[in-house]
């Protein structure tokens, strides 16, 4: 008996033992899984799904300040151009980014104003488009060297001035090789790029090039190229095309094609002086890329009906990002025509077209008609904002 005792007693000790070798042995693999999910790394590109990220862009044609109509700004002191673009201002400044067609130089008085065809503008133009809302200004046109280095150099002091990123033409080379970017608090960087067809004739300062960007091919892709590493979006301003035509060229089609085929995401178009049609172009690695050929006049003193219609041009720019690449996605194309009001070459505005009545212009409802019809014959998706 006393054997069996002793037996049933061993064998009770070696069952408590394999009971505690199975709890420790579990405990050890439950303590092992929350080892591994502390290890595992979490919030990795890769696998986290990124909200998208989402802004609007706008732009505006030509601000061409001919002298009827800084006089009509002359006040006791200085000049007032904010109230010309007071009907206008909401749509600017409701957008995340906006950009203009500066051309006229803002070289101020000390050079004499314009007298045509040598342009010349007060200051006060970049404080009342910065007023307005625009945040980027294109300088490169045939007019950028009407008055030559001074005048470009004291129109970049004063948009340095007062904050305004401005493109196309440079204070120095240093100044020309440094890519426009503008970062958004929404996470999107935008590259703007300007280059005009040329300069009026007026020739280029020997090894000075870096005062106005002519349009060049090569210099375009490599300035591209440059723009991919630094930003998400490349917006291309060109000054092309021919004056008073309200269809594009086939030259103004093939620099847009060869942009296109480059990647660039915008291309913004001025110089005709009256608005032409918008289009999507598809480029070579199938991207597409959103084109105003012209935007036309937005503030000028001629007085022909076409050349006193312009408008803002709004387009909506999205960022996804997909595994490790960014893709940005460009939709709702919105355009609000606008119109030059004034009388006996004064009481200059920029008012929307179809806020006009007939007083204001006889057959208002049919101008404004036929010009979204205009604009939208390549786009019939384009929209037009009326409140």
């Amino acid at each position: 008996m006393r054997n069996w005792g002793t037996l049933i007693i061993i064998c009770l000790l070696i069952g408590s033992l394999l009971v505690g070798c199975s709890w420790n042995n579990d405990t050890a693999k439950e303590n092992k899984t929350v080892s591994n999910n502390q290890e595992k790394p979490v919030n990795t590109r890769e696998e986290k799904q990124v909200p998208a990220q989402e802004i609007t862009l706008a732009a505006i044609g030509d601000m061409l300040i001919h002298e009827a109509v800084y006089v009509d700004a002359k006040q006791q002191k200085g000049y007032d151009f904010k109230s010309m673009l007071a009907n206008v201002k909401p749509f600017l400044a409701e957008t995340t980014v906006s950009i203009a067609n500066q051309e006229t130089m803002i070289g101020g008085e000390a050079i004499g104003l314009s007298t045509y065809p040598s342009f010349n503008s007060p200051y006060e133009v970049g404080d009342a488009l910065k007023d307005a809302g625009v945040d980027v200004v294109s300088i490169a046109n045939n007019h950028t060297l009407d008055r030559g280095e001074k005048a470009i150099q004291n129109a970049i002091k004063h948009w340095e001035a007062i904050d305004m990123m401005y493109t196309g033409a440079y204070r120095n080379k240093q100044d020309r090789d440094t890519i426009r970017v503008y970062e958004t608090e929404e996470g999107i960087s935008l590259a703007f790029l300007s280059y005009t067809y040329g300069t009026n004739g007026i020739p280029v300062p020997n090894g000075k090039d870096y005062l106005v960007n002519l349009i060049h091919q090569d210099m375009i892709a490599s300035e591209i190229t440059e723009a991919k590493k630094k930003a998400d979006v490349i917006v291309l301003s060109l000054h092309f095309g021919n004056e008073y035509e309200r269809m594009p060229s086939d030259a103004q089609k093939q620099i847009v094609q060869y942009a296109a085929d480059q990647g660039v995401h915008v291309v913004i178009g001025h110089h005709p002086h009256v608005l032409q049609p918008m289009e999507w172009v598809k480029g070579k690695d199938g991207n597409r890329t959103f084109v105003a050929y012209s935007l036309g006049n937005f503030l000028s003193g001629q007085d022909e009906f076409y050349r006193r219609i312009g408008g803002i041009v709004q387009l909506t720019i999205t960022k996804k990002v997909n595994g490790t690449n960014d893709e940005i996605e460009l939709s709702q194309p919105t355009f609000i025509p606008t119109f030059v009001k004034f009388e006996n070459d004064a009481n200059f505005e920029v008012v929307p077209m179809y806020q006009l009545h007939n007083d204001e212009l006889a057959g208002a409802k049919k101008h404004y008609a036929e010009i979204k019809k205009h604009l939208s014959q390549w786009m019939p998706e384009l929209e037009f904002k009326e409140e």
